[in-house]
């Protein structure tokens, strides 16, 4: 009887213990979400657009001083080491328009390792494709689920553009993304704070040309040598992977760039 007793104790206090420990987490998850959101409530909203001043001369191009300035204070990316001769190979892609799998051919036979920023659109309607990308070692980069500009929005509006479109990548290939390109390459410092507060590093670039129209696609000549006369050190190159010049002219420029001394790193290299 007594042994009875002293069993039923200890489950109670066991429940009792129980029931603390989820009500503390609850109010502390509840005291972290309101820090957030007092936080990015409090710093600016104003719209970055961000641009670039490119340089011929293998130099590294402005970005904006006081846009990178916000940029890297809230732990975002444009620019690598001006002592490595680094590019990081990026893609944003909305839609497929046929190209990718011969993108991804050409990447695999040089052995370049690149980030596809993708919508939900893309992974909703390119599952093998993107699955490719992933077990070919490739990164999977979030650029939201309808491709807003995020300083348009709220801060529970941006959450569920990213964490929606995290959660399906999550649920379809458990691959869990990490880095954020703002779409139309538009962000304040709240939206980036919003970002940051879910796990993600904002992802800029330092080299991008008009290639995303498919109804106006530029000269391929004229891309090639666009495209490596501005190469330069700690690059973070922008391609559209709807582009038909870029999946033409991308072998050449892998290899031109690598006999020119650079190296094409992953992202998780970044430095």
């Amino acid at each position: 009887m007594c042994n009875r007793i002293r069993k039923q104790s200890v489950r109670n206090i066991g429940i009792m213990v129980l029931l603390i420990v989820t009500i503390s987490l609850t109010i502390i998850q509840s005291q972290q979400e309101k820090m957030i959101n007092t936080n990015v409530e409090s710093v600016s909203t104003k719209k970055i657009e961000w641009g670039i001043k490119r340089n011929d001369n293998h130099e590294q191009p402005d970005v904006g001083s006081e846009n990178r300035k916000v940029l890297e204070k809230n732990n975002g990316i444009t620019l690598g080491s001006k002592e490595s001769k680094a590019i990081y190979l990026t893609f944003d892609e909305g839609y497929e328009a046929g190209y990718t799998t011969q993108i991804l051919k050409i990447l695999k036979e040089n052995d370049v390792k690149a980030t596809f920023f993708l919508t939900a659109h893309y992974i909703n309607t390119q599952e093998e494709l993107v699955k490719q990308m992933i077990e070919e070692g490739h990164i999977i980069g979030n650029h939201t689920v309808n491709h807003k500009s995020m300083p348009s929005l709220t801060a529970e509006e941006i959450k569920k553009e990213v964490m929606d479109l995290h959660q399906s990548v999550y649920e379809k290939f458990g691959y869990e993304m990490k880095y954020i390109r703002p779409p139309k390459g538009e962000f304040s410092e709240k939206s980036i704070q919003v970002t940051n507060s879910l796990g993600y590093k904002t992802v800029m670039w330092s080299f991008a040309y008009e290639d995303w129209d498919e109804e106006k696609q530029p000269n391929e000549n004229k891309a090639k040598e666009k495209i490596l006369n501005n190469l330069h050190n700690g690059e973070i190159m922008l391609l559209h992977g709807n582009s038909k010049t870029n999946t033409h002219v991308l072998d050449s420029v892998i290899k031109e760039a690598k006999n020119m001394g650079y190296e094409f790193k992953s992202l998780d290299d970044f430095k």
